[in-house]
């Protein structure tokens, strides 16, 4: 059997056995249906325009403001059906707005006379938005990352500390063991970030939100290729973590590095969106440009060739990241006597390669 053959095998029996997950599947759901929830609910419970009773004469102007106006013969019959709840609220002589609790601001906009606006910047980005978006990506990007990392860390550990993974060393390459668990976790991950992209994307269209969804639809689609090399390059710390301890107790000795590089890039892109210049530099930050990037792009402040550059920067990283983690994880992966020093793992690497 080859390096590459082995690396399938292990590959397909990661992905045979998270599939198999209850928590791996329960997680999928829920950001399945955050998504799904953020995208088709607001819409529907908007509800659609409020209907108006009022004469043949006063709804002209209603009807232009796209209301459901109910035809009655006199006022008296407008002010019946608001208080028998077949309408919303009522046009009479004056013109006055009838209705029950609350004022109705979209008849109240039909029947005013708006003086012309002119806005300075309109491509402004919509506060709601600007604040959801940032904070979407870093924590989608936070959340998968982390989880589908530290169990990569796990698998390793749980290998070791029952000593199978001596079998598994006799039976397949060293690499191709790691390479397998890196390949499965970045399968699955990106699987997971595509269907939660495409769950999106198609609650946007099918609320009708065509505006939202030119606006974050080269995001999501730029985002899933910085998503792809950044998990890569976290994985590859959280391979060699997990390969520097014996027991799943002692994880959190060694992955306080690992936790940094996810969590302060989280908090600079959430607190830091609305700096231009510190976007700019996250946007290029191995750490961070796979969440500052796509937002940066979804703001209309990158150029295109900014992408390639960040994603050419973040390609870099990656590979020297799983280099280097790849060497630690040989370095300390049959070495059951307790815990593993960074030092020792790089440098006993050929002991078993």
């Amino acid at each position: 059997m080859n390096t590459m053959q082995a690396t399938r095998l292990v590959a397909a029996r990661e992905i045979r056995v998270k599939l198999r997950d209850r928590t791996f599947l329960i997680s999928t759901v829920v950001f399945l249906l955050i998504a799904a929830a953020a995208t088709i609910l607001p819409p529907l419970l908007s509800g659609g325009p409020s209907t108006v009773a009022a004469t043949e004469a006063a709804a002209a102007p209603l009807r232009a403001a796209g209301l459901e106006v109910r035809v009655v013969p006199d006022d008296a019959a407008a002010e019946q059906a608001v208080r028998d709840g077949d309408v919303d609220a009522a046009v009479v002589a004056g013109p006055t707005v009838l209705a029950m609790n609350d004022a109705p601001n979209e008849v109240v906009n039909a029947l005013s006379t708006r003086p012309p606006v002119e806005l300075l910047n309109p491509d402004a980005i919509d506060p709601v938005l600007a604040f959801l978006v940032p904070f979407a990506f870093a924590f989608i990007f936070f959340v998968t990352s982390q989880t589908f990392g530290v169990q990569i860390a796990q698998s390793i550990i749980e290998e070791k500390q029952t000593r199978i993974v001596e079998i598994l060393v006799a039976a397949v390459p060293v690499k191709a063991l790691l390479a397998g668990k890196m390949l499965a976790g970045t399968i699955l991950a990106l699987g997971q970030i595509a269907l939660v992209a495409a769950v999106a994307v198609a609650g946007m269209a099918f609320g009708g939100n065509t505006e939202m969804l030119s606006l974050l639809g080269p995001a999501i689609a730029w985002f899933i290729p910085f998503f792809l090399l950044g998990f890569v390059l976290i994985a590859a710390m959280w391979a060699a973590a997990g390969a520097l301890v014996n027991r799943l107790e002692d994880i959190g000795g060694v992955s306080t590095p690992v936790q940094l590089a996810v969590m302060l890039p989280f908090f600079g892109v959430v607190f830091l969106n609305d700096n231009p210049t510190a976007m700019t530099v996250l946007s290029y930050l191995p750490f961070s440009s796979p969440t500052a990037m796509p937002l940066r792009l979804f703001t209309g402040d990158a150029a295109i060739w900014e992408l390639f550059a960040s994603l050419a920067l973040l390609l870099v990283a990656a590979a020297g990241f799983l280099l280097a983690g790849a060497r630690v994880y040989e370095g300390s992966l049959l070495r059951t006597n307790g815990r593993t020093s960074l030092r020792t793992a790089w440098r006993e690497r050929e002991t078993i390669g």
